[in-house]
This record gives structure tokens, sequence and C-alpha cells, in this order.
């Protein structure tokens, strides 16, 4: 997943992972998005957490939940089966080029198409600071599958079995259960997709002129590897992030080179009709840029090495810790 460059240099994110949460991890992890009093405590970084939330809401929540939705969360940590799942969660990236109140709007816009009235949801806009300085928004959007069908449940009851003789004895129906693993695989390849359409639409309706590509680079043709995520003790690593930082912009300067096929244009060099004197500068000029290339590879795999190097050491160091 990347982002299209154009005209005007602006880079927009291309990224969304889909988790799901088991029993007993639904409301921490709502409190933790929510950045709650005690979770900011907890985890013992209150400058970063206290000032990164941007927007927060919540929908089709139950009665009983509607003013407090980590409520629902801790009924459904309770009550749901122990190998059931509580909740799924959308993390997604969001463009930086667009200001607070369009990515809420974006956000919002998302999901009605998505969650509509079926799911009840809870979500939160973060936006902390990138390794460039500059702002990082993401939304987490998780919500639980089980339908909203108009029947009133108390907390337990909510997260029993679904009766389809009488729905009313019985929990609220879970939707989407029984999908194979190739079907939640095109299930996603299409939210993706969904979402790079909505998205790059306010990205036009806001006349800026950078897109998002959800396809991976293969899906594109493009021969590089994915970058490695980084885990948040690693991401705070200054010796990490000045090696992944190095590393991109050796590769930013490889792409300036665009040296296309290079084979491919040695060849129709040499069958072209001109002088040998064109052709000797001609091979001397492409020799010279295959050069700077063999260089900025070598440095971008140098980089590479010392980054996850440096991962390794801080996945050695935490093991031993514990």
């Amino acid at each position: 997943m990347h982002a299209i460059e154009k005209g005007s240099g602006l880079m927009a994110i291309a990224r969304l992972s889909v988790k799901v949460g088991k029993a007993g991890k639904a409301a921490p992890h709502a409190e933790y998005i929510d950045r709650d009093e005690e979770e900011i405590k907890l985890k013992q970084d209150q400058e970063q957490i206290g000032t990164d939330l941007e927007y927060r809401a919540n929908g089709n929540m139950p009665k009983w939940a509607e003013h407090d939705p980590i409520k629902f969360w801790e009924a459904a940590d309770l009550y749901e089966r122990k190998n059931g799942s509580t909740y799924r969660e959308y993390e997604i990236a969001l463009p930086r080029e667009l200001n607070a109140e369009q990515r809420q709007e974006l956000v919002e816009d998302f999901v009605q198409a998505e969650i509509g009235s079926k799911y009840p949801y809870q979500l939160a806009i973060h936006n902390p600071k990138a390794m460039d300085g500059n702002d990082q928004p993401h939304v987490h959007l998780m919500f639980n599958e089980r339908l909203q069908d108009g029947i009133e449940r108390d907390p337990e009851q909510y997260f029993k079995r679904y009766n389809s003789k009488n729905p009313e004895r019985g929990g609220a129906k879970k939707d989407n259960t029984g999908k194979s693993y190739q079907e939640r695989k095109t299930d996603i390849k299409d939210l993706r997709q969904r979402w790079a359409d909505i998205c790059n639409r306010y990205l036009e309706k806001y006349e800026i002129d950078s897109r998002i590509d959800m396809r991976s680079y293969k899906e594109q043709g493009i021969d590089k590897e994915p970058e490695k995520k980084l885990l948040p003790s690693q991401a705070k690593n200054p010796e990490i992030r000045e090696a992944l930082q190095s590393s991109r912009a050796a590769y930013k300067e490889l792409e300036k080179l665009d040296l296309g096929n290079p084979k491919k244009d040695l060849q129709d060099l040499k069958a072209s009709p001109i002088n040998d004197k064109e052709i000797k500068q001609g091979i001397e000029s492409f020799k010279a840029d295959f050069d700077s290339f063999k260089q900025l590879a070598l440095q971008q795999y140098k980089e590479q090495q010392k980054l996850e190097l440096e991962q390794q050491k801080t996945m050695s160091m935490k093991g031993m810790s514990r």
C-alpha cells in the first residue's frame, strides 16, 4: 500500500489494518483509544497520550451503554463466550494533508457507509508526531458485530447465543460468522479499496493533488520490499529512527534517478542509427548513472542492515529484561 504523488509533491499515507479482540481485551482497548485518565497513568506517558487525541465518538449503543460506551465493552468481556470475539477494529492512516475538521468529516462518512446503524461502535482519531516531525493522524474504529435489531436486552442477555425462533429470548445475532479465511481475505481487500475510493474523493474535494493506492507494491508491479513496521518501543529508539530515516532518504534518491530498465536502454542505444562518438558518450553517461545507482543501492542496503540490527538489539534487550 502506498501513496501516489502528483505535481504538488504532497504525500498521503495509505494504511489500513484489521484486528480482532477476544474476550477480556475489549474494555482495556476501548479505554486506551479513548485516552482514559487511568490508562494515561498506567502507560506513564501522559505528555504524549494526553495531547494526541483529536476526536472521539460512539454510536448504536444499547440504552444501558448510550452514555458510557466502556460499559458495553466491559459487558462484552464478561458475557461473550471465552473463545469468541468481542470486537473488530480498523486502524486507518488519515491524510495529513487534510485538516482536523476535514479528517473528521471523512471518518464520519466512512463510518456511515461501513457501519451505518448495524453495529455498536466507538472511534478515536489520534494525531501524534511522526518520525519526520509532521502529523501522523490515524483513526481507531472498533465495533461489535452483533446486529442491532431493536429488541431491548440487558447486558447479560445481549451477548447470549441468538435464538432464531424467538429472538427476544436470545442474544443479539452475530454477523459475518462462519466465513472462510479466503472470504475474509477478499472482504479486507474490498474494504481497502472502498477506503481508497472515499479517501481520494475527499482529497479531490478539497483540491489536494495527492492520492492513495491500497494495492501492494507487487500488485502495482513495483520492485520494492514493504517497510517493516516498528514496535512503539523501537520507534522511540533514536538509533533505529536515524537508521530508518536514512534508509528512506536513500530510497528517495534512487527514485529520483529514474533509470528505467538499464539493460533495455543500453540495447536500444547500441541499435540506434547514431555515430560511434555519440554511442561512446551515451555509454559513458549510462555507466556514470549506473555507478551512482549502485552506490545509492549499497547505501540503502547498509542502512537497512543497520536498522534490522538495531531492531534485533532492542528485541534482545527487551527479552533479557523479562
